[in-house]
């Protein structure tokens, strides 16, 4: 399942790496695109949306709902 994010606090490419590595620790499978230009992080996973939403939060990101 596609699931798209906006995420605010991403200003550089440690900041996207982070955010696809905290979603690839809880689903190994799945596919993540983040862009800082675009405050948008896409993933491709079977997981619940609370659940990535969550780990993006626990890197210290803001998940818009």
């Amino acid at each position: 399942m596609n699931q798209t994010f906006t995420v605010t606090g991403m200003t550089c490419g440690h900041c996207e790496m982070a955010v696809k590595r905290a979603i690839k620790a809880i689903d190994p499978q799945a596919e993540v695109t983040a862009d800082r230009t675009q405050d948008r992080v896409e993933v491709q996973s079977d997981l619940p949306r609370e659940s990535l939403a969550k780990v993006i939060a626990e890197e210290g990101y803001t998940v818009a709902a």
